[in-house]
């Protein structure tokens, strides 16, 4: 039946041009969000200058969480437009070394020096404390809302998150908002426990343009090591 034939070489022929445009209309979306990653707006970093070159030494440090040694014989100095990595496997005491320098009470022996009036912006691992609204976080934290939430826009938050209590937020969304304070904070130096912890590959990237480019003074802890390696200038290993 010729007639039989053409109709079912109309419908496959149908069918063939459907799945062509819908593979098409996948292609042009990749395209768009590709193009929409390469013009991400960057983001900005306004790091204050310190009066010395040198803005903390530790000289053969112990950490002792009572009797328990935690880490010792640590030195190091950070100097202004270092960006240092702390590595070590866990309990190595990484995280107790950034606490001490941030002004912590933690039991130490050794020489710890740090920069008189040095201002600290601190990102913490912990994001479980964070609670309540945007607008409340960043009055509570002397930041600029505007530029806040401009931050956050370009670390891929929606608008709708904007509505939500933090407390709801994801893992890798708590850790975006301490970051994007931490960028707000006029800061000496940066000091970032885990920075990376959940954050998507787009945000990680862009995290990683901004250290390049304005160079801050900074140290932090991260597990990523191919993001360690691209941004320290020195590794201090514990």
């Amino acid at each position: 039946d010729k007639g039989y034939v053409g109709h079912k070489a109309a419908k496959m022929m149908q069918r063939s041009k459907s799945i062509e445009k819908r593979q098409q209309s996948a292609i042009d979306d990749k395209s768009k969000l590709l193009k929409n990653i390469e013009n991400q707006d960057s983001l900005k970093i306004a790091q204050l200058a310190y009066h010395k070159n040198q803005l903390a030494e530790l000289e053969k440090v112990s950490i002792h969480y009572g009797e328990k040694l935690v880490c010792s014989d640590i030195s190091f100095t950070i100097e202004q437009g270092e960006r240092i990595a702390l590595a070590g496997k866990n309990g190595s005491g990484k995280s107790s070394i950034l606490k001490l320098i941030c002004g912590e009470n933690i039991q130490q022996t050794g020489i710890f020096r740090k920069g008189s009036q040095l201002k600290i912006s601190y990102v913490s691992q912990d994001t479980s404390h964070l609670k309540g609204n945007l607008t409340d976080f960043a009055r509570d934290n002397g930041i600029e809302e505007s530029l806040f939430k401009s931050i956050l826009r370009k670390l891929d938050f929606s608008r709708v998150q904007f509505e939500k209590d933090i407390s709801a937020f994801s893992g890798g969304q708590k850790k975006k908002v301490l970051i994007a304070k931490s960028l707000c904070e006029k800061a000496h130096l940066h000091i970032w426990d885990e920075p990376l912890n959940f954050i998507d590959v787009i945000s990680r990237m862009q995290i990683e343009e901004l250290l390049l480019e304005h160079s801050p003074t900074i140290l932090f802890v991260e597990h990523d090591r191919e993001f360690c390696n691209n941004i320290a200038t020195k590794i201090v290993e514990l």
